[in-house]
């Protein structure tokens, strides 16, 4: 269903890879996947095409392509899992979020100008949905088990458009100190919505492999299916 194409990366840095699924028809609006640190791996593609499936057009931008271009990871083999928290420590977040901003601006133009676009990121990704959130003008985002989210409560007041986290309640990433942090910094903001999901660990959502809980990835992606459907329309 998809494939990949060259973006411009903001301010002449050069250009990265994505990959990119459109629907059958014509596009509703567009989702931006935002890989977890396994890279745009099988699993973000195939978010990707199931975005489609929904009549999305669905970029995942390559955001380790300073690093390590084309990575790609399976987390239930350790070797691999280890790449990909190495790479984590090496990746330039700040440079993540140009990255994304450059992807909002390359999607706008293949919806032809005009239409809507949201985010949705995964362990990293949902920490970047959110910085996406207070940093751009993304219509809406979705954040799964987004790590350090804590430590970004600082930004929350530029959020203009609306959010939707997905919390695992037995996160090995996301203790319960720092879930309760996000519940007391965000419950009471108008533009963000917290889901919990207890005896959840986090991948819970993965579209493969070990980690996937399939009632709770279900019914997290059920909800994030509906956010994007009332607010990218």
């Amino acid at each position: 269903m998809g494939q990949m194409i060259d973006i411009t990366a903001l301010n002449n840095e050069g250009s990265f890879k994505a990959y990119r699924a459109d629907p059958a028809g014509t596009p509703t609006a567009a989702i931006i996947v935002i890989q977890e640190v396994f890279g745009v791996n099988p699993g973000i593609r195939q978010k990707c095409d199931r975005l489609a499936e929904q009549g999305y057009l669905a970029v995942a931008p390559d955001l380790f392509w300073r690093i390590a271009p084309g990575v790609e990871l399976n987390p239930d083999i350790p070797e691999e899992l280890q790449r990909g928290l190495d790479l984590f420590g090496q990746f330039d977040q700040d440079a993540g979020i140009r990255d994304i901003e450059a992807t909002i601006h390359a999607t706008r133009s293949l919806l032809g100008g005009s239409g809507k676009i949201g985010a949705v990121g995964y362990c990293l990704g949902g920490r970047l949905a959110f910085m996406t959130a207070c940093r751009t003008d993304i219509d809406a985002s979705v954040g799964y088990y987004g790590v350090g989210i804590d430590g970004l409560l600082g930004e929350k007041h530029a959020i203009a458009n609306p959010v939707l986290l997905h919390i695992a309640g037995e996160d090995g990433f996301v203790d319960k100190a720092t879930q309760q942090k996000m519940h007391e910094g965000l419950d009471d903001h108008p533009k963000v919505t917290l889901y919990d999901y207890p005896g959840e660990d986090h991948g819970f959502a993965t579209e493969m492999g070990d980690r996937r809980s399939p009632a709770a990835a279900d019914l997290a992606d059920q909800r994030t299916a509906d956010f994007f459907a009332e607010h990218l329309k």
